[in-house]
């Protein structure tokens, strides 16, 4: 086989002989068994590399990278080292319940993911030492002759040397909705990809008609090969999620050591107990760690992940389920994903008139003309409507199913059509002339009908049927001739798909179809927008986010889909080659294509290109695709989406959530979960840090001042386990506020707390620290009780107070009885439970002595009572103080 560069990585843009020559093979013999097995091992299996899903090991692991975790297996460590073995023991037990939890949420959604499958698994047809063989895919090489047949599958990337009538469906690869009629014609060096009509993609697959070809390239060399080596080596993102996460574990593991390691020392240095001050600095450890936020942040997102699924979107990452929350930017596919995914005729114009068919009742309309148009498009038709068992089944072009549907709608059923005017010939649409035509007879005459591309129906009519008669005709001026083509054109621009229709009465069945044609009219067509997208739309624009549509398809269409679904309203759409390289592009190019709002004709490389450069905008991505061609995107994406429904595996692999639907509403519903989920742990961590931070203050405090410790390390174990993580899950599991998704989205550089939450923590937690510091003061010094019932008190203040705070962590500005808070049936439960568990640690023998508790009598519990109050009350009555907790909302702007 003879090397050459150029012709290797552009075989479109040779001609048929020189890449036969290229690959050193005569096409009615095809390779010999030598060259086969030389060629064999030169390139190997014609097979794409297998994406590895991840392991269940890997899935396990990846559950203790927290810091929050590792804080807590330390932690447990030093527990089982000093010989507190309760400690150690509760400590291990949350590590290992959270990571039971997210392992088991993940390993059930990665195994729902349907893994990548081998694109090569079939059989087929090839010539070799001249004569026909089928063999499986795998073993097809560069320079085999491939014979192209009917409903077949390409197995490689295919120069096409001849064909016949040959449609091939490429939706897959290049996002064309529309099946390519295949030539085998030399084109342009510059021909983009949807526009190779000499080329045969692997994965792609024959609609119609046969020819034969040679092999240019196999397994990952080919175009879905070279795309799968792109996705692979796309980066994956770590979620806003994880990253803040990671850093609000960080601070709390240097706030932990920091106070643990200053009050131990203070403590020996004041000549306290140094045994006495190791276990108060491992109180202050245990205080520190909030050891409920691993377990709430885990069942919030799979209880996210859970309600997504049963709205068909299905997630394969936890943390997934929170980055649309976070999501700016949503790049998103036209076909079947803002469209329907079928053609539907929308216009038909004809010499009597402009019918809207959104509005013009067919049924009802008895014009001639009208009438004669679906009728030759219903004559001139391969598309077949049938009913089996009560379901309508389609096969066929989807351009000739939409004009049958249409005419079935006018009253025209193509059998009964045909049994009047019975076909007696058919010229196969033949893409040299843009043309198909069949002959028919009615009335011992003869006549045939042609429909095809307007300027080549056009150039081949001389006449124009007259309005409102079926039959009558004049000659058709060249003015006539061109104001039809300028309507033609204003037509496309609107996103149609034309067919002509034209006629005439022939002779016999030997006469030309295409001459002297009668123009009869024309039939615009277009795959409509789904019915609820544009409500979708107007939510995400509400909700601050922009929706960009990034398609395969010509930019006139994407540009008209675009103004009726409200993604646009003015500028015209972008082609992908004028995208660029985002790394080198001028302000003024960023500039043009951030106001850009629809991509048309874009590649592979191109939508990766995209992602990154919105990415490096600072923009959180989704991404919606359904194509082999979308993969590297959808993984270069902070959360790319596939559809379900259509979507190639590959697809799938490389998405973080499947659409099971294939509806874009999913998506918005997607995002408001995601927004509730952010805001929920959100809350769960403001106040699971206002009472341990409580804790610190007042341990710390006491320990200072020589105090009675007011909680002894076990006592803190039990209300951060326990009384802390049943309300912060409540709190996690909320059904959000009402109106998440007017909101913008939040900066994606944005921590879990800012300034204005820790202010508020700080706040909130000195007024609680005071409250068990009181109430530890009142026992000792007011009541005269001993220290063992005293602490008990401070205990149990504390413990209340934290159950009774939940109530302030209301969305700002909502109704005190009418709040996200009040309408969680959650919250009460936790709190009647945590109640429970409250008086258990005082009078259940077993529990009590292990936390040294003991009866606080009817005196102690009035002062519990009165001092846990106090928080929620000044909640309730000066809701306007500094560190009220929730940040005022902003409101998007659509």
């Amino acid at each position: 086989m003879n090397q050459n560069a150029e012709s290797e990585s552009n075989y479109f843009a040779a001609s048929a002989e020189d890449v036969l020559q290229l690959f050193d093979v005569a096409p009615e013999k095809g390779l010999t068994s030598d060259e086969l097995q030389m060629r064999r091992k030169q390139h190997g299996a014609n097979q794409l590399r297998e994406v590895e899903m991840r392991s269940s090991l890997l899935i396990l692991l990846q559950q203790f990278k927290s810091m929050v975790i590792l804080i807590l297996v330390i932690a447990a460590v030093l527990a089982f080292s000093t010989s507190r073995l309760p400690e150690g023991f509760a400590l291990l037990a949350v590590t290992l319940i959270n990571a039971a939890i997210g392992f088991f949420s993940e390993w059930k959604a990665v195994r729902s993911m349907q893994a990548l499958r081998d694109l090569s698994q079939h059989k087929t047809r090839v010539r070799r030492d001249g004569e026909e063989q089928e063999i499986p895919a795998e073993e097809m090489v560069p320079g085999d002759v491939a014979v192209i047949c009917e409903e077949s599958l390409a197995a490689a990337d295919i120069r096409i040397l001849q064909a016949e009538q040959l449609r091939v469906n490429e939706a897959a690869l290049t996002g064309e909705s529309v099946p390519v009629h295949k030539t085998s014609d030399k084109l342009d060096q510059d021909t983009e990809l949807a526009e190779r009509t000499n080329m045969l993609y692997k994965g792609t697959s024959v609609v119609e008609g046969s020819g034969e070809g040679i092999v240019v390239a196999t397994g990952m060399q080919t175009e879905i090969g070279q795309i799968s080596e792109m996705a692979q080596q796309a980066e994956g993102k770590a979620t806003p999620l994880q990253r803040n996460l990671d850093t609000l574990g960080n601070h709390l593991a240097w706030i932990t050591l920091s106070i643990a390691t200053i009050v131990a020392i203070a403590g020996v240095i004041a000549g306290r107990d140094t045994v006495l001050m190791i276990e108060t600095a491992i109180a202050l450890g245990v205080a520190a760690v909030p050891e409920g936020l691993p377990i709430v942040a885990t069942i919030a997102l799979a209880r996210g992940m859970y309600l997504m699924a049963k709205r068909n979107a299905l997630v394969n990452q936890l943390t997934a389920v929170e980055t649309l929350g976070a999501t700016r930017v949503i790049l998103t596919d036209k076909t079947g994903t803002l469209t329907e995914n079928r053609m539907s005729v929308r216009r038909v114009v004809t010499p009597a008139g402009d019918y809207d068919l959104e509005s013009d009742s067919l049924s009802e309309n008895n014009d001639a003309l009208l009438r004669r148009v679906f009728e030759l498009s219903i004559l001139c038709n391969n598309a077949r409507l049938s009913d089996e068992n009560g379901q309508e089944q389609q096969t066929g072009d989807p351009t000739e199913i939409a004009l049958l549907e249409a005419g079935l709608e006018f009253g025209f059923q193509r059998n009964r059509l045909l049994e009047e005017k019975p076909e007696d010939r058919e010229v196969s649409f033949d893409p040299e002339v843009m043309m198909m035509a069949t002959f028919h007879h009615h009335d011992k005459q003869q006549f045939v009908a042609v429909k095809g591309a307007p300027e080549s129906v056009l150039a081949a009519c001389t006449r124009i049927a007259q309005a409102g008669e079926e039959e009558g005709d004049q000659q058709l001026s060249e003015e006539q001739r061109e104001d039809w083509l300028n309507r033609a054109n204003g037509l496309a621009s609107e996103g149609l798909r034309l067919m002509a229709m034209a006629d005439k009465q022939v002779e016999n069945t030997d006469a030309d179809p295409y001459t002297d044609l009668r123009f009869v009219g024309l039939v615009g067509m277009v795959d409509p927008p789904r019915r609820d997208i544009t409500e979708a739309i107007e939510q995400c624009q509400n909700a601050g986010m922009r929706v960009v549509m990034v398609t395969g398809d010509r930019p006139d269409t994407g540009q008209a889909i675009g103004e009726q679904v409200g993604i646009t309203n003015d500028g015209a759409a972008m082609r992908g080659s004028e995208i660029g390289n985002w790394e080198e592009l001028s302000d003024e190019d960023r500039r043009k294509l951030m106001e850009t709002s629809v991509f048309a004709r874009v590649t592979p490389e191109q939508k990766f290109n995209l992602v990154k450069f919105y990415q490096e905008e600072g923009e959180i991505v989704a991404m919606t695709g359904d194509g082999v061609n979308d993969a590297p995107a959808l993984k270069q994406a902070d959360i790319g989406i596939a559809m379900g429904q259509r979507g190639t595996d590959a697809a799938k692999q490389m998405a973080d959530m499947v659409l099971r639907d294939d509806q874009f509403s999913t998506i918005v519903a997607a995002v408001e979960q995601g927004r509730i989920i952010f805001a929920n742990i959100r809350k769960s961590v403001i106040f699971m840090l206002c009472t341990n931070l409580a804790e610190i203050i007042a341990v710390t405090l006491a320990s200072l001042a020589g105090a009675p410790i007011p909680l002894n390390p076990l006592q803190i174990l039990f209300l951060n386990v326990l009384t802390d993580v049943f309300p912060a899950l409540a709190l996690g599991v909320g059904p959000g506020s009402r109106d998440v998704m007017t909101r913008k989205p939040r900066n994606p550089k944005e921590s879990v707390l800012t300034r204005h939450h820790w202010l508020a923590i700080g706040g909130w937690s000195v007024v609680i620290a005071t409250c068990v510091l009181s109430a530890l003061a009142l026992a000792l010094h007011w009541l005269g009780f001993d220290e063992t019932k005293a602490v008990t008190i401070s205990f149990l203040t504390l413990g209340f107070s934290k159950l009774w705070f939940v109530i302030n962590l209301r969305d700002r500005g909502s109704s005190v009885w009418n709040n996200d808070i009040v309408r969680n049936p959650w919250i009460w439960g936790a709190i009647v439970f945590c109640v429970g568990l409250l008086r258990a640690a005082t009078y259940w023998p077993w529990l009590s002595n292990i936390l040294d508790t003991t009866d606080p009598g009817v005196n102690g519990w009035l002062l519990i009572l009165g001092l846990s109050l106090i928080p929620a009350v000044l909640g309730l009555i000066a809701p306007g103080i500094y560190f009220y907790l929730p940040e005022k909302k902003e409101t998007a702007k659509k």
